[in-house]
């Protein structure tokens, strides 16, 4: 609970805050999973609403509308992909190319939900930019920017291309799941526009895990 939420902007539309790996974005449907950032948010915003999403083993920059039209404004932002979302990851071998795209639809695997898995027949569209930042023995950290915003889809994508993310208990084998002690993918920049005065935000935050010191993500 400590911090209870790291702020990094906030006025009477938006806040903008640093979401903790294990922390949901918005409540789940059971009552022990109510606490996330948008109830803690709400505690003083009883009108706020959620944008857009991080999953809960995911940290990084998340912004949250306080009013409805604030809401409305940034949510069609996110539908016309006018946000820009920038992550960093250590995943599990040595990727070989410098940079790539990795274009697989996504879907529901109904049967072992909530995963989610690549569909050519009723997958939606999915892609992802990545950049190779730094090599090491057993593990790569990327630069991962996606063009679309599916569930779990740099998680899908990464284990699709070989390498999946260390820490990952959905899609890695036990021996990445287990190397560290939480996912190791960070939400590390966010820009829209805000939402009542049209003003470009740019947010950026640093990883919850190692980076090298020859490495410069921003």
């Amino acid at each position: 609970m400590e911090p209870f939420l790291e702020v990094l902007y906030e006025d009477t539309d938006i806040i903008v805050v640093n979401k903790p790996s294990g922390l949901l974005s918005v409540p789940g449907k059971a009552a022990e999973h109510n606490d996330s950032i948008l109830s803690r948010v709400r505690r003083d915003s009883p009108d706020a609403a959620a944008v857009h999403r991080l999953d809960m083993s995911t940290s990084g920059i998340l912004v949250v509308a306080k009013n409805k039209t604030a809401a409305g404004r940034l949510g069609k932002q996110f539908q016309e992909r006018k946000t820009h979302k920038t992550y960093f990851a250590w995943v599990g071998g040595v990727v070989e190319q410098d940079t790539g795209v990795v274009n697989k639809p996504l879907c529901v695997d109904w049967l072992n939900r909530p995963l989610q898995r690549v569909d050519y027949v009723n997958g939606r569209e999915a892609i992802t930019n990545y950049t190779c930042l730094k090599r090491e023995n057993d593990r790569t950290l990327v630069k991962l920017q996606p063009i679309t915003g599916r569930s779990h889809q740099l998680r899908v994508h990464m284990m699709v291309l070989g390498h999946p993310i260390l820490g990952d208990h959905l899609y890695a084998p036990p021996e990445l799941r287990d190397m560290v002690p939480h996912l190791q993918l960070h939400a590390g920049y966010l820009s829209f526009y805000h939402p009542v005065t049209n003003e470009l935000m740019e947010f950026t935050t640093l990883p919850p895990f190692d980076i090298p010191d020859d490495v410069k993500l921003f």
